[in-house]
């Protein structure tokens, strides 16, 4: 199983490095209380791997995008206590019950396929300590710049699937998302055995409808 084609991270990691610098306030605010061995799942160019090596003992993260960790470790030079790896968010390669706190950061929309969505989200659950906590996010379906592409054509496969192309840089480089509604992200949630302790949407482009969902998930 693949989180995506790694091509397409590959060839924009630069591009998205560039534009990528600032932490979410919501992975701020959570980071605020992880201790310990942490992860981030979906690390990109480390821009949350980073406040996490400040306030935790071990900070490790993962991404499928062999380009992106390359990015991800020009950026967290200085910092002794980071361990990158470049590999698939369904099949973890960590023992049971590693990690304290984990970080899956828009990263789970990457992934093709229901099936594999909740696979990623179950061994999430399997690398969790047994009161070890995560904060995920995903793409809202309903967002202003993609919502009538959902309510105006019947799908043709898994609705919420879409390709958003990457167009800084002279780039034209198609990326592929699942995006979600609200519903079916608790649902996968669940489905994975985790159990929700705040769901919640945010709205940071749209005026009205939500941008992103995020979840803060126990084991």
């Amino acid at each position: 199983m693949k989180i995506i084609t790694m091509n397409e991270w590959d060839a924009i990691a630069r591009s998205f490095d560039a534009t990528r610098k600032s932490a979410w306030q919501e992975c701020m605010d959570f980071i605020s209380d992880m201790r310990g061995v942490t992860l981030d799942i979906g690390c990109g160019n480390a821009r949350h791997l980073i406040p996490m090596a400040r306030k935790c003992r071990v900070a490790v993260g993962i991404d499928s995008s062999m380009e992106m960790v390359r990015v991800a470790r020009e950026n967290v030079t200085g910092l002794h206590n980071v361990v990158l790896v470049c590999g698939d968010a369904c099949t973890l390669p960590f023992p049971d019950e590693l990690f304290d706190a984990a970080l899956f950061i828009a990263a789970l929309h990457n992934i093709r396929g229901r099936k594999n969505r909740v696979q990623a989200l179950c061994e999430l659950k399997r690398v969790l300590n047994h009161d070890g906590r995560a904060l995920i996010s995903v793409w809202s379906k309903w967002q202003d710049a993609f919502r009538w592409q959902f309510i105006t054509r019947w799908p043709t496969r898994e609705h919420g699937d879409i390709l958003i192309p990457w167009r800084k840089d002279g780039m034209n480089v198609p990326r592929f998302y699942h995006l979600y509604g609200m519903g079916e992200f608790r649902r996968d949630i669940l489905k994975a055995g985790l159990h929700i302790e705040t769901l919640w949407k945010t709205t940071k482009a749209s005026k009205k409808y939500a941008d992103n969902y995020f979840a803060v998930v126990k084991k």
